[in-house]
């Protein structure tokens, strides 16, 4: 049973690599690829956190500019780090974006919006910056479906402590269904509401590559694994390798989805 409460704050960049930016930085091409919006224009990365959707953009979408907004200033140094000055970083929320209105062409948000209190107060907010007809776009893990290396972990975490699953995000975030994400969208007055998923795989060459990023703390998941004792903490370790389809050489290959959804600013 864990022993203090379980935090979604994310706060340091490296734990959070380790744990799911890289994976992060697989589904952000593939999510600009499907948003497929024409070179030149304004973007703005809302939650960029360490850097991988911003990075994409420069990569992929030759855009005009590229800015982002953070709230975590751990997570704004491992951007301003990686992104060596091509990305215009401000410290602010999904709710108040430190921008004019109508300043941008599209604005997007990356496996943020789950951890937002008000979503429909963040999607009131990238309309007010983005100009008309702009697009508006973001994407969210499948925490309650095939986000499977999250996954495995809430269903062994539960099957040992019925009561972890207060801490699961497949049950605390409604937002990780695409029918809620649509909703969502419809509610801020945007238009024309697109939802797909993206899938990729998560490759570990061993039991361990899985387990050690559980253990940095900084997540819903690694926060509940760090607040058990050591006893609690190796019992779920071996009920989570138990359930894992580990090939004959121990290593395995899960799968991660996440919905992605966009919409337009009214003209």
């Amino acid at each position: 049973m864990a022993t203090s409460p379980v935090s979604d704050t994310w706060e340091q960049g490296d734990p959070y690599e380790q744990y799911v930016g890289r994976w992060s930085r697989q589904v952000a091409p593939r999510f600009l690829s499907w948003l497929n919006v024409p070179p030149h224009l304004r973007w703005l990365d809302v939650g960029c956190g360490t850097g991988a959707l911003s990075a994409a953009i420069l990569e992929d979408c030759s855009p005009l500019s590229v800015a982002g907004v953070e709230p975590s200033e751990g997570f704004l140094q491992k951007a301003k780090d990686q992104l060596a000055g091509r990305v215009l970083l401000r410290r602010g929320t999904a709710e108040q974006i430190p921008l004019e209105d109508g300043v941008m062409d599209v604005v997007v948000s990356g496996l943020v919006l789950n951890f937002v209190p008000d979503g429909r107060a963040a999607l009131r907010e990238m309309a007010r910056v983005a100009a008309p007809r702009g697009t508006i776009a973001a994407y969210v893990w499948d925490y309650s479906g095939k986000m499977e290396l999250m996954r495995h972990f809430w269903d062994a975490a539960i099957e040992i402590d019925p009561a972890a699953a207060k801490a699961d995000e497949g049950a605390r975030f409604p937002l990780c269904r695409p029918d809620a994400l649509e909703e969502l969208f419809a509610s801020a007055g945007l238009s024309g509401t697109e939802v797909t998923s993206i899938d990729i795989t998560t490759p570990f060459a061993s039991f361990d590559e899985y387990w050690r990023p559980f253990l940095g703390g900084q997540g819903p998941a690694p926060a509940y694994a760090m607040a058990l004792d050591e006893k609690a903490r190796v019992d779920l370790r071996d009920r989570i390798r138990a359930r894992l389809p580990l090939r004959s050489d121990g290593s395995l290959s899960l799968i991660a989805r996440s919905w992605a959804v966009r919409a337009a600013v009214p003209g």
